[in-house]
């Protein structure tokens, strides 16, 4: 495949490099004390300056490589010449050297006439921005993900500070997931809680009653509270948690779809509080106005509990 890999296993080896380059340009934001930050609608929703560099490294780098795909970021920023040493043109070999799943193999990069059949790349430049700032630097991860016909197919995940607790050398921090539901999900070792135990990950400073009532009905044996989306789905994965609960707006499209494509390549699943599968067509609202239900295995159990009064608040 190494001669001539499918379009969809270039984006994704372009979306690892570039992942890679922007947890690097995370930690020396960081590092420099200039954070940078501005409050978009309040206290709880942060901008900082690597959002925004970040942002213009990830889209302006695909855009150049695949100037034909639609790439939708959550920063609203001006527009702007990128510097020349945001811009990443690397791919990772090890990635364009795997099989493209055959269902796949024939998407092509230009836009068409439908918008269900585009691939679409979803970008959060930095998932966890209040922990970001605060410290809570194990929160912290870039999202791309990319769909096709709606459905999330390819994730890729940089923790810009895995490890960091150690004290580990700049260089050496940070890791890089990603994966693709018929290929695999590569950079972690999958683990489960241990029969019988049911965690539930849930938001940390974004709760309310629905989320609550909702968390409660689980009858979970634990709760952790944590910041970032990205940041819990690596959980449900690492057999931290069982079940990722957030029975509430807040998230977004750009949230969900890279660790949503993790999740199904490793046989979980990710829906809404309704048990319905998000959708992540070009054109879609960007909320997950239902909600966010993620589970590594028994989907239906948590969703067969998730109480009426919580069904009948949030609407698709």
């Amino acid at each position: 495949m190494s001669g001539n890999p499918a379009v969809v296993m270039r984006l994704v080896a372009s979306a690892y490099a570039v992942a890679e380059k922007a947890g690097a340009i995370i930690r020396r934001v960081l590092h420099s004390g200039e954070l940078g930050i501005v409050e978009k609608t309040g206290a709880n929703d942060l901008q900082t300056l690597a959002d925004r560099l970040v942002q213009q490294s990830i889209c302006a780098s695909l855009s150049k490589s695949f100037p034909k795909i639609t790439i939708i970021g959550e920063e609203d920023l001006p527009e702007e010449a990128v510097k020349e040493d945001l811009i990443e043109s690397s791919q990772s070999e090890e990635i364009l050297q795997k099989s493209c799943p055959l269902e796949y193999s024939a998407l092509k990069e230009e836009e068409v006439r439908h918008r269900d059949f585009r691939l679409v790349v979803w970008v959060d430049p930095l998932d966890g921005t209040k922990e970001y700032t605060e410290g809570l630097l194990d929160h912290v991860t870039v999202l791309i993900g990319i769909a096709y016909g709606g459905k999330a197919i390819a994730g890729v995940i940089n923790q810009p500070f895995f490890n960091y607790q150690l004290g580990t050398e700049t260089a050496d921090m940070g890791r890089t997931l990603w994966g693709m539901p018929g290929l695999g999900a590569f950079g972690f070792e999958l683990q489960e809680v241990p029969d019988g135990r049911r965690i539930v990950t849930t938001t940390r400073s974004h709760s309310n009653k629905l989320v609550t009532d909702t968390v409660d009905a689980m009858e979970p044996h634990d709760v952790i509270r944590v910041g970032g989306a990205g940041n819990k789905i690596v959980q449900l994965v690492e057999g931290k948690a069982s079940a990722y609960v957030f029975a509430s707006l807040g998230t977004k499209k750009w949230d969900t779809c890279a660790p949503e494509a993790i999740l199904h390549a490793v046989g979980g699943k990710l829906t809404d509080m309704h048990g319905s599968a998000l959708r992540y067509d070009a054109n879609v609202k960007h909320m997950n106005s239902a909600g966010v239900l993620a589970t590594l295995r028994n989907h239906q159990y948590y969703t067969s509990k998730v109480p009426q009064s919580v069904l009948q608040a949030l609407k698709p």
